[in-house]
């Protein structure tokens, strides 16, 4: 890995969008008007860490995340999202996730055995991945890097649990599901 330079955010913007999928879902999602749309999580930071690794960009990456921010908590208001980005991305050959971050604290307990504060924005379920240097996303309207925490432990390889999201066991099993993928990673608790 070469760490001679700090890495920038549009070193990291120039590695995702060497992913072919990532250029299109950018572009697809500017033309659906998404109130506060990021495209987030692993399909951006491990394009990085597999050009570290000397992989195609897209190797690995199981989805796409999408997050969006809409205040209309019905399920039926985000399915129509999520079946509108959908029909724009059906020639994509990926796994497509979307979710409104105004309605995760009404599911997230069910489903992962904590509770979760209600969200005000976008960003803020960004700011609450389990592990810190993945706290990333693309600003879809203005392209922008969002970062939650820099992108220091990124450059660096380092997982370490997110202070926002205290959740040791579930931090563990994703920091180690990395680490099978890119073994250079180091974990650090």
């Amino acid at each position: 890995m070469d760490r001679r330079n700090n890495l920038t955010a549009q070193a990291l913007l120039d590695c995702a969008l060497s992913n072919p999928v990532n250029r299109a879902l950018l572009h697809i999602l500017g033309t659906l008007d998404l109130p506060g749309c990021y495209l987030t999580a692993g399909c951006l930071y491990q394009a990085y860490w597999n050009r570290q690794s000397g992989q195609p960009a897209d190797w690995g990456i199981n989805d796409y995340d999408i997050f969006y921010f809409d205040t209309d908590l019905s399920w039926e208001a985000e399915n129509v999202v999520i079946e509108r980005v959908a029909e724009a991305c059906k020639g994509l050959t990926a796994t497509i996730e979307v979710k409104n971050q105004a309605r995760v604290h009404l599911w997230y307990e069910s489903k992962f055995g904590a509770p979760y504060p209600r969200l005000r924005k976008a960003t803020d379920g960004i700011d609450r991945y389990l592990v810190k240097a993945t706290c990333i996303g693309l600003d879809v309207r203005s392209g922008e890097l969002y970062s939650t925490h820099g992108l220091d432990e990124l450059q660096n390889g380092v997982l370490r649990i997110n202070p926002l999201n205290l959740q040791p066991a579930m931090f563990l099993h994703k920091a180690q599901s990395y680490q099978a993928r890119w073994p250079w990673l180091k974990i650090e608790t």
